[in-house]
């Protein structure tokens, strides 16, 4: 195994080796010979195809060797009897040469592919042999190792499974596979996948699709056995190989009766050199000069397509030119018919350049007298400005001094009127302490006729006791009288004196509990006098308590009646200033209102200056613009043409076109309206409006 791997690898080396089967075809020492001198002879050869032939006839003579050393250390060539019965059928050695076979028959097949197409040096077709020959190996070597999957149908094992990963790997193909599967005539995935082989090296892009899918072998291995030409080393080298191809372009028939056909087989007599002497010369003479002849007719062909071409070209161009001669005729007319209007408009220019000057001239002489009455004013209202800026930082200061006083009035406002709800709160509860006071005042004048009419009545029971006393006193006189008399009678008569006796000791028994329950009477009467007395003595003292009460909330009335005249005072004092603040502001605001209407006038003044200075500028800048100058408008930059003509605008000198210059306002150079830009449409309108302002 080892010594056959070390074959397979020198093989590999030599980059000339291929794949033959037959060992008839394997040339001799004398064919050598013979080959060494007709490669002296064709060394003599001068056309460039025969010299691109020549080559190709060394390259191929140069490989044979090489690949009968390959085909017979792989096996392909039968030896010994002996050597058969020594030969190892094992897969995995039937696999290496079957890759080496395939990667020496890639070799030679893209070899004599670029070989044959730069000595055609033309596009080539789907008919050229080594082009089919080139496909059917490709197929071969897609087909290596490719595991069979089982369907409803039956078994299937195409190439094209592996070709759909790279739609995905890489988004460039998404064109080819959109492309293939929008045939209609394609039946089978065989023809699918040539469809898309072709299509990728008509791209150029061969070698790279598969590439990519090589990448991604993780993928692959899906479709293919491990030790399949696509998992191995040789399909990076034939992908190496397939950059090659990018030279050449092609131009491929897709048909799906040719695509969908059988895998096509190996046509080794492309590689083989034919030994014959004098007929291989003839032969290869007139295959040179077949191979001339199709060239000099495709060349033919291709020449009489583009000057077929080419007579349409000249015959659309005389078309077109003859179309563009009846345009020049009308562009001719057009521009005569121009040229008069100029000539009208130039003449219409003078005059209205005459009209401008002596416009300008009067305007100019307007101008100078307006811009002395204007310096003058200016003067005057500079002065008055400066007066009234004066009268006004004056008239600031005082409002300044006047809002502090105003604020110190306010402050004292709010105190008088917290000191007020204060004095009003002691007020009213001063009142109803008066209230509470009168009431009980009434209740101790209540008491105190109670207590009058109580010692009204008591003096009025002394006095009846003090008479009935002195009626007692008057009968113990009279008592007394008649005890004398009666004395005098007992003197007179002493027998009745005894007699009289007991009668005058049961009379003083009775005058004396008489007496007892006076004298009781008199201590209770005694006893009441004090009470009533200490009744009075309270009485007076709460009389005189209330009396001071009476007399100091006299006083605090006095003092709160002081205490609002003040406050009437100090509200007279509030409605004196008000009227002052009223009559300040109503001064302050006569003030702005003039200041304003002065402002108004130095506004009006500066926009009459600016309207002036913009005249000035309009005078001295705007200038009648010649219409060879301007080749655009002036707002839209659009072209000027045929269609789009050239318009002055009366008022700044510049060119529009229609759109830009459709409006018309009546200007003091002009009886009538005339034609103005859009930009000074709006300026002339504004200063219209600030002027009726």
């Amino acid at each position: 195994m080892a010594a056959r791997e070390r074959r397979a690898a020198s093989a590999a080396e030599s980059k000339e080796d291929f794949e033959i089967i037959d060992k008839n075809q394997v040339p001799n020492a004398a064919e050598l010979k013979s080959e060494e001198a007709e490669k002296a002879e064709e060394a003599r050869w001068s056309a460039p195809i025969l010299s691109l032939a020549r080559k190709a006839s060394e390259n191929l003579a140069l490989g044979y060797g090489s690949a009968l050393r390959s085909a017979s250390l792989a096996g392909l060539i039968p030896r010994a009897a002996g050597t058969d019965s020594t030969a190892r059928t094992s897969a995995r050695c039937n696999a290496m040469e079957e890759r080496a076979n395939l990667m020496n028959m890639m070799k030679l097949s893209i070899k004599t592919l670029i070989q044959s197409a730069l000595s055609l040096g033309r596009t080539l077709d789907s008919d050229f042999p080594p082009l089919q020959q080139f496909f059917v190996v490709l197929e071969h070597c897609l087909k290596h190792g490719l595991k069979v999957k089982k369907t409803f149908i039956g078994q299937n094992k195409s190439f094209f499974g592996p070709l759909e990963l790279v739609e995905k790997l890489c988004p460039e193909a998404s064109d080819i596979a959109t492309s293939v599967k929008n045939l209609p005539e394609l039946k089978t995935a065989v023809g699918r996948g040539r469809a898309w082989l072709y299509l990728a090296l008509m791209q150029k892009k061969l070698a790279d699709y598969l590439k990519v899918l090589l990448d991604h072998k993780h993928l692959l291995s899906e479709f293919y056995e491990p030790d399949a030409l696509m998992m191995e080393e040789e399909g990076a080298v034939i992908v190496g190989l397939l950059v090659g191809l990018n030279v050449i372009d092609a131009n491929l028939c897709l048909k799906g009766e040719d695509l969908d056909s059988q895998v096509g087989v190996i046509d080794f007599s492309l590689y083989l050199k034919e030994t014959q002497d004098s007929d291989g010369k003839q032969d290869g003479g007139i295959t040179a000069v077949l191979d001339q002849k199709h060239y000099v007719e495709e060349l033919n062909r291709h020449l009489s397509c583009t000057v077929a071409d080419l007579q349409n070209k000249i015959d659309c161009l005389e078309k077109t030119n003859s179309k563009l001669q009846e345009e020049l005729a009308a562009a001719t007319d057009r521009i005569g018919s121009l040229q008069e209007e100029q000539q009208q408009l130039k003449q219409q220019n003078e005059l209205i350049r005459e009209r401008s000057e002596k416009s300008v001239e009067v305007t100019k002489e307007d101008t100078k007298v307006e811009l002395d009455t204007y310096k003058q004013s200016r003067q005057g209202l500079d002065e008055m400005y400066s007066d009234v800026w004066k009268q006004l930082k004056e008239e600031k200061k005082i409002r300044l001094e006047l809002e502090k006083e105003l604020e110190l009035q306010i402050g004292m406002k709010t105190e008088m009127e917290i000191a007020m709800k204060l004095l009003e709160k002691d007020t009213h509860e001063k009142q109803d302490t008066l209230v509470a006071l009168r009431q009980q005042l009434e209740e101790v004048k209540a008491i105190n006729l109670q207590m009058f009419h109580k010692s009204q009545n008591a003096e009025c029971s002394l006095q009846q006791k003090t008479e009935a006393i002195s009626s007692f006193e008057g009968k113990t006189n009279e008592m007394m009288s008649s005890m004398k008399q009666m004395e005098e009678r007992l003197q007179h008569a002493e027998k009745a004196r005894q007699a009289a006796e007991e009668r005058c000791t049961k009379m003083k028994q009775e005058l004396a509990g008489r007496l007892d329950t006076c004298q009781q009477q008199m201590s209770q009467l005694d006893t009441k006098c004090s009470t009533l007395e200490k009744e009075l003595k309270t009485e007076k003292e709460q009389r005189q308590t209330l009396q001071r009460e009476l007399h100091q909330e006299k006083d605090a009335t006095a003092l709160l009646k002081t205490e609002l005249q003040q406050m009437e005072g100090l509200k007279k004092e509030l409605r004196k200033l008000q009227d002052e603040k009223q009559q300040l502001e109503k001064v302050c605001e006569e003030q702005e209102q003039a200041l304003q209407e002065m402002g108004l006038h130095l506004s009006q003044s500066k926009l009459k200056m600016e309207d002036i200075k913009e005249v000035n500028k309009a005078l001295k800048g705007h200038t009648w613009l010649k219409d060879d100058e301007a080749t655009h408008c002036k707002q839209c930059e659009k072209e000027f043409s045929i269609s789009r003509r050239k318009h002055h605008c009366r008022n700044c000198g510049d060119i529009f076109c229609n759109t830009c210059s459709s409006n018309e306002l009546a200007l003091p150079s002009y009886p009538k309206p005339v034609r103005v830009c859009d930009t000074c449409h709006t300026l002339l309108l504004q200063r219209c409006s600030s002027n009726s302002s």
